[in-house]
């Protein structure tokens, strides 16, 4: 049985794991632009602006991950049964193999040993998919054949 739980937790880990190490690459990005030694010393020594721009970038991508994280977190998990159609919360099985868990952030991130791929409704195939039922061929010609 999928336990839709474990697959979310497995998901916060990566997040937050993620999110720490981008924190960390901020920090030091920050450390390197406002280090002494990072003072122009003509008008073409442009190291501590480009350790400025990283920091932002990378504070950026904290932020994006700490969005995911607060919007995963709050996110209730529903599960479906054979006559559904296919929505944001579903994990798709198609072609009685492939498992994909159709969410509204994450996309491309692979869980359970990579056995099931995270898409979301902007990728072509999570477009495809939404509302959709077991037994549908797609336009990629693959068939449904399971919903959780």
């Amino acid at each position: 049985m999928l336990n839709k739980s474990h697959l979310k937790q497995q998901l916060l880990d990566t997040l937050t794991k993620q999110r720490d190490i981008a924190f960390s690459a901020a920090s030091d990005a920050h450390n390197d632009a406002t280090h002494e030694q990072s003072v122009a010393e003509t008008q073409y020594d442009t190291v501590g602006l480009e350790a400025a721009y990283l920091a932002h970038g990378q504070s950026q991508r904290v932020a994006e991950f700490d969005t995911m994280i607060n919007q995963l977190t709050a996110m209730s998990l529903r599960d479906f049964s054979e006559q559904d159609e296919v929505a944001i919360g579903a994990v798709i099985t198609l072609d009685g193999s492939q498992q994909f868990w159709l969410m509204p952030m994450c996309g491309g991130y692979k869980l359970e040993g990579g056995k099931i791929v995270v898409v979301t409704p902007l990728a072509p195939l999570g477009k495809m998919l939404i509302g959709a039922e077991v037994g549908d061929t797609l336009k990629n010609g693959k068939v449904i054949t399971g919903i959780a």
